[in-house]
């Protein structure tokens, strides 16, 4: 029993859910650390970092919502099921790393105008290599599983904490400078390049999940893997009108597909079934509407069309 416990959580935490609960656990703990140094050091940057994390961690918190809702089957309301509310949150998430960026920018302008003492430097610098190393890691988790799951608001909450980590590594660089110089306007300086840094990641980020909200094609190496499914399945004559969409981690994929005329009913539905699970194979979370048309089919039609026009 205590085995199967055990393998449980481990599924969990190798699940997009699971993620999303570490990372949100791993920024409260940054939160605090980050806080407690700003204070014993005065350091701009360090606090700047801890306001950084608390909109992590709101993000983080979103992201989380927005995996559950799209997790939430098909029902009356919403017959495609509610995969895009993945890209919402990515969407939103994305907003608040743009603001994480314009406050940072904004206090860092405000240490260059004044020249408030920085003071215990070196604890400073071991708090800040501490939160360092937790970013790197619990970003380099849900990435990895964010790529796994094809999740995106798991890897807009990523893309924030590593973000996150650029900017605690550029404190780091401006206290040791800071320690090495006496000179404390290098925390502001750092603080400053660092907002230039997460601002590019916001625009990245909403960019992608803003994409998916316009019903954006999928990648065309996804789109290659499609047509050479069609080129290849035994039955397929031919096809065409092929559509293609993004909705979270699922892919809509719609596309009419032409069998020899003399296919029995039965027949042309195997074909159906067997280029599903050809696609389902490469691309997972596929969901795929056939259209079937007689060879030909097509081309009659238009000719059809040219002759009475």
């Amino acid at each position: 029993m205590k085995g199967k416990d055990s393998a449980d959580k481990l599924c969990f935490f190798r699940s997009k859910e699971g993620a999303s609960v570490a990372a949100i656990a791993a920024t409260a703990v940054l939160i605090a650390m980050k806080l407690t140094g700003s204070f014993i050091t005065g350091s701009i940057g360090l606090r700047a970092d801890a306001v950084h994390s608390i909109i992590d961690l709101t993000g983080a918190v979103i992201g989380l919502v927005g995996i559950r809702i799209a997790a939430a089957p098909p029902d009356k309301k919403h017959a495609f099921g509610h995969g895009k509310a993945e890209n919402l949150a990515g969407a939103i998430i994305g907003s608040f790393i743009f603001l994480a960026a314009c406050f940072i920018a904004w206090e860092a302008i405000k240490r260059l105008l004044s020249s408030e003492p920085i003071e215990m430097v070196a604890t400073g610098i071991y708090i800040t290599v501490a939160a360092l190393i937790i970013n790197l890691l619990v970003s380099w988790y849900g990435l990895r599983i964010a790529r796994e799951t094809d999740s995106a608001a798991l890897e807009a909450t990523s893309h924030d904490l590593l973000a996150d980590s650029l900017s605690s590594l550029a404190v780091l660089a401006g206290l040791v400078i800071v320690a090495v110089t006496g000179n404390v306007i290098f925390d502001a300086i750092v603080a400053l390049a660092v907002s230039l840094l997460i601002f590019r990641t916001a625009v990245i980020t909403v960019g992608k999940s803003v994409s998916s909200l316009m019903d954006r094609r999928l990648p065309q190496y996804e789109e290659d893997i499609i047509r050479n499914a069609l080129e290849n399945c035994e039955g397929v004559a031919s096809f065409h009108a092929l559509r293609t969409r993004k909705a979270g981690s699922e892919r809509h994929i719609d596309v009419h597909v032409e069998v020899f005329p003399d296919d029995t009913v039965s027949q042309a539905h195997n074909i159906c079934n067997n280029l599903e699970e050809q696609i389902k194979r490469r691309l997972p979370n596929s969901h795929i509407t056939i259209h079937v048309e007689p060879y030909g089919y097509r081309a009659s039609a238009e000719e059809e069309k040219s002759d009475l026009s």
